[in-house]
């Protein structure tokens, strides 16, 4: 969704300006074309000729950089979105009073749309009653605005300060642009791969990288909902913006979904959750002093089917079939068995990648294929699928 979109940056005087080099290239990556505009005092820390080199077209610091001096009203009409990373203190202080003394305050007075603000600074200057009152005013006129992490700051203190993550700052992004086809709803989304141990830390698992299901949760989101990610253990982060409950076990996935599951519209089960686990568990770790050890498995609760079996009237139901042979005719069979209205099927070859291949199924046996080819791509067109259908 943010192919061919237009996205302005903005850049205000903070330490991590330099960050919003590696924001400006993360979105071209993600097919957008970027502008940039900064305030006088950016530039004491990150040069135009940085951001000219990146973007390949002029960076704004003030009108005379344009030929008509009306710039700050074109790229306002330009834009598609505007985010500001980093937001200073005194950026931040001008964007609430609207004081336009340079280009960027200027153009963001010109923009019409919701802006992204990821502020950045001391701690102290962040807990300021002030800048706390600034931005939350910003926030009632509909800013969307990024909070920063905690950690080690330039000037050596410790807090609330760093700019937020990139990927972060991306997600408001896609979220000012999304359709909001989810507006209002409640999303639980389940994603990775569950870990059924037989001793303190040898376990069964399986391939999954958990990435389709933090996709899919971070799409929802961006597209209005309500988001609730249960995942089991992967190596990703989650985004700030997204609750999680961590899980590990196929029976701890069960236990905290038959909590939860009542509160959401929506239940998009895309977990790769355990079919089996050891039937029993050693409390030591089992020695290699046998020729032959024998795991003897049980069968895990079926979350798929109890869910099925248990659908409040207009919960939305999806499930995932990965294969290894007859995807279609399998797909159907989980779909028709376990009482779900979508169901998306794939081969087993996209786990762990990020190239993706699939096929959504409804419960009127309805056959829609999906033509992205990256996972990313693809959430956004099986929630826009799924949701334009509603």
């Amino acid at each position: 969704m943010l192919k061919g979109k237009n996205i302005l940056v903005g850049v205000s005087g903070s330490i991590a300006s330099y960050k919003a080099c590696e924001l400006v290239r993360s979105l071209q990556k993600k097919g957008a074309f970027v502008r940039v505009c900064m305030t006088p005092s950016a530039l004491d820390f990150v040069g135009k000729l940085t951001f000219q080199a990146l973007t390949g077209e002029d960076v704004y610091v003030s009108w005379n950089d344009g030929k008509t001096g009306l710039e700050h009203i074109t790229l306002a009409r330009w834009a598609d979105a505007f985010v500001i990373a980093p937001a200073s203190a005194n950026t931040i202080a001008k964007l609430r009073f609207g004081i336009a003394d340079n280009f960027l305050t200027s153009l963001a007075l010109a923009y019409d749309k919701q802006i992204v603000i990821a502020p950045a600074m001391n701690t102290k200057m962040y807990e300021n009653p002030a800048t706390v009152e600034n931005l939350n005013v910003l926030k009632e006129r509909g800013y969307i605005v990024v909070s920063p992490n905690e950690g080690i700051l330039a000037c050596g203190e410790e807090g609330a300060g760093k700019l937020a993550d990139i990927e972060d700052i991306i997600l408001a992004v896609k979220y000012v642009i999304y359709p909001k086809l989810l507006k209002g709803r409640k999303v639980l989304v389940t994603a990775g791969g569950t870990r059924e141990y037989f001793d303190p830390i040898r376990y069964i698992s399986n391939n999954s990288s958990g990435q389709m299901g933090y996709l899919l949760a971070e799409t929802a989101y961006s597209m209005g909902a309500d988001v609730l990610l249960v995942s089991a253990p992967t190596c990703l982060k989650t985004p700030s913006q997204i609750k999680k409950i961590d899980v590990i076990s196929a029976s701890e996935t069960f236990e905290v979904i038959k909590q939860v599951y009542q509160d959401y519209d929506v239940i998009i089960m895309n977990a790769a959750v355990a079919d089996f686990s050891p039937k029993d568990y050693s409390q030591q770790k089992l020695k290699k002093d046998k020729e032959k050890t024998v795991i003897e498995l049980k069968p895990n609760p079926d979350i798929l089917k109890f869910l099925g079996e248990n659908k409040k009237e207009n919960q939305i139901l999806v499930g995932f079939a990965a294969e290894s042979q007859n995807i279609e005719e399998n797909a159907l069979d989980k779909l028709k068995r376990k009482n779900l209205d979508y169901i998306i099927a794939n081969p087993v070859k996209v786990f762990n990648q990020n190239f993706y291949e699939g096929i959504i199924f409804t419960k009127n046996l309805e056959k829609i294929s999906i033509s992205a080819t990256d996972k990313e791509s693809a959430t956004v067109e099986i929630l826009y699928k799924i949701f334009s259908l509603q």
